[in-house]
């Protein structure tokens, strides 16, 4: 199984969350407001309902979401805007802050490069945008790759992205899947 095809697979499971008009806590309806365990059970319960990943997707703390003996796949929400339509504070740290140890994107790189199973390993971010954009999530994006490629020397596969929009929310209103692989280390980096 490819990246690209799960990369679609969250995406549609993403919508089909969306559609069913599950609120999360007391936000407003809609998949952009929920958490990210949160979230990410539920991509693996709609996931473990497609017969090709046969129910064997489990969450986990690390990684986030396993396929046995295929993927170890890590996942962060980005959403520049809150619920209630205000920008949200440090909402780009998710994906940038650059040491080990953290809870960004860039230490979610870190953790699956020290993954010791089989599997292939993957980070998938999601994020919400409206539309259109008023803040692009493009600038974001290329950063995180900068990034892992030249300040930590992180090989990623090149981006394969997913987009829908007409989601419930008001403000969430488009969803980006962004998938890449992550391939290995230069060995002449130093962290």
């Amino acid at each position: 199984m490819e990246l690209k095809e799960i990369v679609s697979d969250v995406a549609n499971a993403l919508v089909n969350i969306d559609r069913s008009g599950l609120a999360f806590r007391g936000f407003q309806k809609g998949v952009g407001p929920h958490g990210e365990p949160q979230l990410v059970k539920l991509i693996a319960t709609a996931l473990n309902h497609l017969n090709k990943y046969g129910n064997r997707v489990r969450t986990k703390r690390t990684p986030d979401l396993l396929i046995p003996s295929e993927w170890a796949i890590e996942f962060k929400i980005t959403r520049p805007f809150g619920d209630n339509g205000k920008e949200a504070e440090n909402w780009s740290v998710n994906l940038l802050h650059p040491y080990p140890g953290n809870l960004s994107t860039i230490g979610d790189c870190m953790k699956l490069l020290n993954h010791s199973g089989t599997e292939r390993r993957a980070i998938i971010v999601i994020g919400y945008e409206h539309v259109p954009a008023q803040i692009d999530l493009t600038p974001l994006l290329e950063s995180f790759e900068a990034i892992a490629a030249n300040v930590l020397g992180i090989h990623l596969a090149p981006r394969i992205e997913t987009r829908h929009e007409r989601l419930v929310h008001p403000v969430h209103q488009a969803v980006r899947v962004i998938g890449w692989e992550v391939l290995g280390r230069a060995s002449h980096s130093q962290n």
